[in-house]
């Protein structure tokens, strides 16, 4: 016995028709795809230029405490 949500599920690609066969139906999903793409690459970055702003930080503090003469590592 299938779900509702599973038999709805299936049935949405027969009622758009073979979208997707069409050339505009095409690039829209390309479209779609780099969307998606981007706002997660987007997402990553923000991350990553967090994490180097604050390795920078932890290096910098280190590189200022060893003109002190105190040795962390």
């Amino acid at each position: 016995m299938s779900s509702p949500l599973a038999s709805t599920a299936a049935l949405v690609p027969m009622q758009l028709g073979g979208l997707l066969a069409q050339p505009l139906g095409q690039a829209l999903a390309v479209i779609v795809a780099v969307a998606i793409v981007v706002l997660v690459g987007r997402i990553a970055l923000k991350v990553a230029w967090r994490l180097v702003t604050i390795a920078a930080v932890v290096v910098g503090a280190l590189l200022v405490l060893s003109f002190f003469g105190i040795n962390v590592l």
